[in-house]
């Protein structure tokens, strides 16, 4: 049986990518129990590449993390990223856009954001809202100033959007920056119980807000803006993942062993000491074992 999905759901450049066409659910022979077991030993790998990359310090890793509300980003973040050394690993959670941000382009905020070499960050939303909740709600663009009316929110809008986005991340990849983008498919049936959940459980009623049920009630219009979206920013040197998220043991799975295997293909390399400083160590060695 395969234990690792990464190349299972990730959304190649050459291919039209249909949302239709993705589950939300894994239907394979993994089960829960195998599945949170081996979880729990990808993130032993995990630990130990995430040294490797802040030892190395040439290269990032950037993760961007996109879904639906309940669709388990926090818990994700939390449950794969909770074995790393903490210096060397960042969580970013994008709101909507204070004043000040609305004062500069919409990557700004992002940009400065982002890992520094040797560390992963995560960004929990992104730079992908621009083309998403303000592709459903084109009057929020408004809010930069630069467009007078929602009429100037065309296509030739967007089309600029996306281009923006592809440049930006190119750049990164240019520069050191691994980038993987997840986006954690989620059923609107599944939505609707982990609604009902936080509202039914006192602990988790703090989740929940009557705005979800507004942007629930266009559910088809986001999955039609992830659908373009993944089109026209899926590259060979910043992917994207769309992950079942119906069970989230399994789409942390996925996600940590995607996130792995980008660790993997940086060539990660522990540095060398000139051999000077290797003849100095092996003269401290001595010092110190001669101690009395």
């Amino acid at each position: 049986m395969d234990k690792n999905f990464t190349k299972d759901f990730q959304v190649k450049e050459i291919s039209k990518f249909k949302i239709k066409d993705f589950s939300t659910t894994y239907k394979g022979k993994l089960n829960k129990e195998e599945g949170e077991k081996l979880l729990q030993e990808e993130k032993k790998k995990l630990y130990e590449l995430q040294e490797k990359l802040y030892a190395d310090g040439s290269q990032s890793l950037l993760v961007v993390l996109q879904a639906m509300d309940a669709a388990g980003k926090d818990s994700l973040i939390e449950n794969v990223f909770g074995g790393v050394n903490p210096q060397g690993c960042e969580v970013t959670s994008f709101k909507a856009p204070s004043s000040k941000e609305y004062g500069f382009d919409f990557i700004w905020r992002h940009y400065t954001a982002l890992p520094e070499k040797g560390k992963i960050g995560i960004f929990n939303r992104s730079h992908y809202e621009s083309v998403l909740v303000c592709k459903v709600h084109p009057e929020y663009n408004l809010s930069e100033k630069v467009w007078k009316s929602v009429d100037e929110i065309n296509e030739n809008f967007w089309q600029n959007r996306y281009e923006s986005i592809r440049d930006f991340e190119k750049h990164l990849a240019r520069n050191g920056t691994k980038i993987v983008k997840i986006f954690l498919h989620v059923s609107p049936e599944e939505q609707k119980q982990r609604f009902l959940d936080r509202i039914n459980e006192e602990d988790k009623n703090w989740k929940f807000s009557a705005a979800d049920l507004k942007e629930r009630a266009r559910f088809g219009d986001y999955m039609e803006a992830y659908e373009e979206a993944i089109n026209e920013t899926s590259k060979e040197h910043a992917p994207w993942f769309v992950v079942p998220a119906d069970k989230k043991w399994f789409a942390r799975l996925t996600a940590l062993q995607i996130i792995i295997d980008a660790l993997e293909d940086m060539n990660l390399k522990y540095p060398e000491l000139p051999e000077n400083e290797k003849t100095a160590l092996e003269e401290a060695k001595k010092q110190l074992e001669n101690e009395k």
